[in-house]
């Protein structure tokens, strides 16, 4: 069933993407964002220009309507089926810290407070694999143990990270409080289309570099996907995913990967062939994932 759905962040990478994939499946979107995207995209869907860390453009933003039109829709708009938060600063370093935790943390209280009171039923949220405290480490920190699944310790130390631990407590409190759907997404490494070769060309030849991403990746248009299937998917109130794909990033057997690369994390259950150690098996079992973009199909075989 095709859903009015706000989308915070849509000029992103991801944001583009996303977009683009629901509306591709018949979805309504409102993107609201900071900034504006590129001129084909502009065609496709409204951009509303908001600045998430103020409460009353949040609130005037999930009460709008979805296109301009002359004249517009006769009273006032209905609240959105679905709002998407992807918006907020994507890793440190971009602004300085204080300024990278307080607007995220901020914008994703000011946007679930509103959804929320306006009667919103379904949330979804971007959240990170960087929450297990190795991608922004400040030196090199081990995984608890492998695989790395949603109920494992989460020990982030970096402004970032812990903006993200932030915001899926926030997802948490207002979840409990209003009975609502929020799925928290902790999304990995995101390779694009053209991202294969550079990205892989490393990830096969120096595995070491490669812990700070558990050895696993997320392919964008099988995160549209899984976005896809979240929105589809009702009445499992407050869910964490890890949203990353099935496979390893070094091309060999998994065990024998970690064994030799971390060799004093441990290792708490079989892991099966290839499976990347920050494990999907949730998300897959939950909202039926299932993979389309396997990374062998993009990494020619002459650059292993």
């Amino acid at each position: 069933m095709a859903q009015r759905i706000v989308v915070t962040g849509g000029c992103g990478k991801v944001g583009l993407a996303v977009v683009s994939h629901l509306l591709d499946r018949g979805h309504s979107v409102l993107n609201v964002d900071i900034a504006h995207p590129p001129g084909h995209e502009n065609q496709r869907c409204h951009t509303l220009k908001v600045d998430l860390t103020n409460g009353g453009q949040v609130f005037g933003a999930l009460t709008s309507h979805f296109a301009p039109s002359e004249p517009l829709p006769q009273g006032p708009p209905s609240p959105p089926d679905v709002v998407l938060h992807l918006a907020g600063y994507a890793r440190n370093l971009i602004v300085t810290d204080d300024e990278c935790f307080k607007t995220n943390v901020s914008s994703t209280y000011n946007l679930l407070e509103a959804a929320c009171k306006l009667g919103v039923r379904k949330i979804l949220v971007a959240s990170s694999i960087c929450v297990y405290g190795v991608t922004y480490a400040e030196g090199d920190r081990d995984f608890p143990h492998f695989p790395v699944d949603e109920t494992t310790e989460l020990r982030p130390t970096d402004a970032y990270s812990l903006s993200k631990l932030c915001i899926e407590n926030i997802a948490k409190a207002f979840a409990e409080r209003f009975g609502v759907d929020i799925y928290v997404l902790r999304i990995g490494a995101v390779v694009a289309a053209d991202d294969y070769v550079p990205a892989f060309s490393s990830y096969v030849s120096e595995p070491s570099r490669w812990k700070v991403h558990g050895w696993s990746y997320t392919d964008i248009r099988d995160l549209s996907r899984m976005f896809e299937l979240a929105v589809e998917k009702d009445g499992l109130g407050l869910q964490v995913f890890n949203a990353v794909n099935n496979s390893n990033t070094a091309g060999v057997p998994t065990e024998e990967l970690l064994k030799r690369e971390a060799p004093d994390t441990p290792i708490t259950r079989p892991l099966q062939g290839y499976e990347a150690p920050i494990t999907n098996e949730k998300i897959k079992s939950f909202l039926g994932f299932v993979e389309s973009h396997d990374w062998r199909k993009y990494f020619p075989v002459s650059n292993r």
